[in-house]
């Protein structure tokens, strides 16, 4: 009796580590398929964060602005500051990308849309061939009529290039309509739906 009570109690014990481990594999899974984007030119590895350390940062480097734009602007040249140097190992999340002081386009890419999520700032990736870069929705007359941005839906959007140091908001579109894979909302990992795609004024 007491040795069928064993075999039991042994089946039950092996069930539920096997359970558990199927459990901690499916979640791995998942992780694996929301931070990693299928492109044409491989996959995009999505590093975004929202960090306490991230959030600190984006607070203390647009604790003097009283706008959005100036927000977006003090954290661009904060990220277009660090070095760009190509990473060819795996992405950095955006604190490596701080404490090693250069990045890629994936690398700083991600660093800079942490900033702005930190900041409740609607902006996206944009995936074109061997680069990617953020757009950013701003709502300001002085933008709207003299600087070209993206249009998606009918909605604005303007660029914010992570590698061109001390550039400003509204960098030009350098690829055509058609290299634009995919414009993704990375803390969802959700792809838009794109019915209309505009580059104008």
């Amino acid at each position: 009796m007491q040795s069928k009570l064993s075999t039991i109690l042994s089946k039950v014990i092996i069930g539920s580590f096997g359970l558990y481990f199927l459990y901690i594999f499916i979640s791995a899974l998942f992780i694996v398929d929301r931070r990693h984007i299928g492109t044409e030119d491989g996959t995009y590895i999505n590093s975004t964060t929202d960090d306490p350390y991230i959030k600190k940062l984006a607070h203390d480097l647009t604790q003097k602005c009283s706008s959005n734009l100036c927000k977006v602007q003090n954290i661009l040249n904060y990220v277009t500051h660090i070095p760009y140097k190509i990473n060819y190992f795996s992405a950095n999340s955006p604190q490596e990308t701080i404490q090693k002081n250069f990045g890629d386009c994936d690398d700083k890419s991600n660093l800079l849309i942490s900033l702005l999520h930190e900041l409740d700032i609607e902006s996206y990736f944009v995936l074109v061939p061997k680069h990617i870069f953020v757009i950013v929705a701003l709502d300001e007359v002085h933008l709207n009529r003299f600087v070209e941005g993206l249009y998606i839906n009918g909605r604005k959007y303007y660029i914010l290039e992570s590698t061109a140091k001390g550039s400003a908001i509204g960098f030009p579109l350098n690829y055509k309509l058609s290299e634009i894979s995919n414009i993704i909302e990375p803390f969802e990992n959700r792809k838009l739906d794109i019915g209309e795609l505009e580059w104008r004024l």
